[in-house]
């Protein structure tokens, strides 16, 4: 909410730019619900400028049109009044702002590189209402276009405030949170406010504060403010394409945002390449060169391609895992071991398991209660990942219960890993709230398929001798290591 002092600093601002009186009057059209063509077509004809960009809009591939039109009104009828409304909106904008910018003391404001984020922005809203078959995609457009207007409403009536923020922080979500900081405001109020000074249509000034909120609810459905979420990081990184992490930064925003996934995304930025050249010749300013925006394409596809697969790997290795602990469930040991065994018997390569039980187990649970129990499981994890190689396999087998694959490990070669697993977890001190020291000790029991030596039949024979072997082992007075023999 923008307090008195910044409302009057905006409201009595002479170095913003006065809005022309084309654009005055498509304000007022855009106001008014009752607008005709014969109003539209009057006063776009009265700006030649706008009248040739109107006309190259509604034969630019953009719309798709099949028919080609020549004169004002022709180009109305193909568009539709209200999108000719706002289109010619979009241009009287950026072409009286990008001409007449506000006057800024600040060194480090690049007037160019601000309005090639806001065309490209706006061209990525487009993409996505397209991608997402909205029939407002006009307004998303201009939405996509005006969302960051407050940056230079800003840069315009506290230039030397502004500065001491602006010039060092790159990154846009921590501008935003600097300005809230120092100013009780960020850019997305300030621009809502001087929109709606220039009686911009309220649902296009308020998307630029609902766009810079946290995502609203999925039920909603894809509207004009989560695309215009979405279109800065799309901006984001069509222009920084070689910083890696405005991929991440998408990639987390189309699916809070928009519930879209990695391939929709490539779909959105084949649908940007396809307006690029129109958008770039319709606003007369160079995004990307032609070779170097094919290389960005390529590249965008490629890796959302590369990341997608990296997610879906990301999410099968969760599934494998089991949820407190973070070693292996039990379905993932019973697949790596039928695959080990098989291997084994195959090419003759010795299999070592182990079967890791922590002694006394129950009586954490029942003394210090299930919280310090589960941290005392987690911290017993972590102390057995220190001891394993890069090729061994952890799993959490039952409660308190662990099984170690051990690949082309033979007996004698488990031992001393082993030995030490043992002893590591021996050597755990784990401190409760109250000061008081847990310790815990575990008896183990191992297996391993050999030939020569002891050769199994199948992968559920070792599990077996395992579970022999430590049941041994307990008996034996625990904290001991038991290997089976026949």
């Amino acid at each position: 909410m923008l307090d008195d002092k910044l409302k009057s600093r905006l409201n009595f601002c002479t170095t913003l730019p006065s809005l022309p009186a084309v654009a005055i009057k498509i304000i007022e059209l855009a106001n008014d619900p009752d607008a005709d063509i014969g109003a539209a077509c009057q006063y776009i004809s009265l700006d030649p400028v706008l009248s040739a960009k109107l006309l190259k809009t509604a034969n630019a591939p953009l719309y798709k049109s099949r028919r080609v039109a020549t004169n004002v009104r022709q180009a109305v009828s193909i568009l539709g009044t209200h999108s000719v409304i706002v289109i010619a909106l979009s241009f009287t904008l950026a072409n009286s702002l990008m001409k007449k910018p506000a006057s800024s003391n600040l060194l480090d404001f690049d007037n160019d590189m601000f309005w090639r984020r806001s065309i490209t922005s706006a061209l990525a809203c487009r993409a996505l209402g397209e991608k997402l078959n909205l029939n407002f995609l006009d307004d998303l457009f201009l939405a996509g276009l005006v969302q960051e207007i407050g940056i230079l409403a800003f840069s315009a009536i506290m230039p030397e405030e502004y500065g001491k923020i602006f010039s060092p922080t790159v990154d846009h979500d921590l501008l935003l949170k600097k300005e809230r900081e120092t100013f009780g405001a960020g850019h997305d109020e300030l621009g809502c406010a001087l929109l709606q000074k220039w009686h911009i249509p309220d649902y296009i000034a308020l998307a630029c504060i609902a766009s810079h909120n946290q995502p609203e609810p999925r039920d909603l459905g894809p509207n004009l403010q989560s695309c215009v979420a979405v279109s800065r990081y799309l901006a984001d990184y069509f222009l920084y394409p070689q910083e890696t992490e405005k991929m991440t930064a998408l990639t987390e925003a189309a699916k809070n945002w928009l519930g879209l996934d990695d391939a929709a995304l490539v779909d959105v930025i084949k649908l940007m390449e396809v307006g690029l050249k129109s958008i770039e010749e319709l606003f007369d300013i160079r995004i990307h060169h032609t070779a170097e925006a094919a290389e960005i394409m390529a590249a965008a596809k490629e890796l959302l391609i590369i990341h997608s697969l990296s997610r879906v790997k990301e999410l099968e290795e969760k599934s494998q895992r089991d949820g407190l602990t973070g070693a292996h469930n039990r379905i993932h040991f019973d697949e790596t071991l039928r695959r080990e065994f098989n291997l084994s018997v195959q090419y003759n390569l010795p299999l070592t398991i182990a079967i890791i039980d922590l002694d006394h187990f129950k009586q954490v649970n029942d003394t210090h209660g299930h919280l310090a129990g589960d941290s005392l499981l987690v911290t017993v994890v972590s102390t057995i990942y220190e001891q394993m190689r890069q090729d061994d396999t952890l799993s959490r087998y039952g409660g308190e219960e662990f099984a170690l694959i051990l690949p082309g490990t033979t007996l004698t070669a488990s031992r001393s890993l082993i030995s030490r697993l043992k002893d590591a977890i021996a050597a755990i001190n784990y401190k409760l709230d109250n000061h008081y020291t847990i310790h815990i000790t575990a008896s183990i029991g191992v297996a391993s398929n050999e030939k020569d030596a002891t050769y199994f039949y199948a992968p559920m024979d070792m599990i077996k001798a395992a579970d022999s072997a430590l049941y041994a082992a307990k008996h034996a007075g625990r904290n001991q290591i038991i290997e089976w023999s026949p």
